[in-house]
């Protein structure tokens, strides 16, 4: 089963750096990877649209309306870090919303469908290709403070790039076909 342990170990293998036993352990490497972990896995999270990471929801209108130009606003679920379009199937967004801090401000009305990207608290439910490709982000950006080596940030950013490319080619396998956006000068002539 995998952990955070699991993935911070990966990371700290890829740098030749001593393992762990726990991410609060007493030790210089646990400290590190303790203190990196989870902003790293919320932005990787964040880069891409993960199906793994992918959950939907229908949100009930806040009591209180914006306070001009739209009409309503749907506060976002807690563990929300990017908003999707609600059609898998649509590449463009012709919807009216606005986000606004934890807020979506539209004219639509509830309950509004949406689809995000959730904050992945379980490392078994993300998929494999993806926890290499945290571990190795992981190494990249803790390399120069365990290790005090430029040339192994180099290495380790050369495989996060090998294995980010690896993990989006595989979810990508995974999904649904997207239609190109249609560039307004096609539109236009219609």
């Amino acid at each position: 089963m995998a952990s955070k342990v699991e993935i911070a170990n990966r990371a700290l293998q890829l740098l030749g750096a001593k393992s762990i036993v726990s991410l609060l352990e007493d030790s210089r490497n646990a400290r590190s990877i303790n203190l990196a972990f989870e902003p790293v896995k919320l932005a990787e999270l964040r880069k891409h649209p993960w199906s793994f990471a992918i959950k939907r929801a229908q949100l009930a209108a806040d009591a209180v309306a914006p306070l001009f130009t739209k009409t309503s606003s749907f506060t976002l679920p807690s563990d929300c870090i990017r908003v999707l379009s609600p059609d898998p199937e649509v590449n463009f967004n012709d919807l009216d919303w606005q986000i606004e801090g934890r807020k979506i401000i539209t004219n639509d009305t509830a309950p509004l469908d949406v689809r995000y990207i959730y904050n992945v608290t379980d490392s078994n439910e993300m998929d494999v290709l993806f926890r290499e490709a945290l571990s190795s982000k992981l190494a990249m950006e803790l390399s120069e403070e365990i290790t005090q080596s430029n040339a192994k940030k180099a290495d380790a950013a050369k495989l996060y790039e090998e294995a980010i490319s690896e993990a989006k080619k595989a979810n990508a396998i995974e999904r649904v076909a997207q239609r190109p956006p249609e560039d307004i000068w096609v539109t236009v002539r219609d």
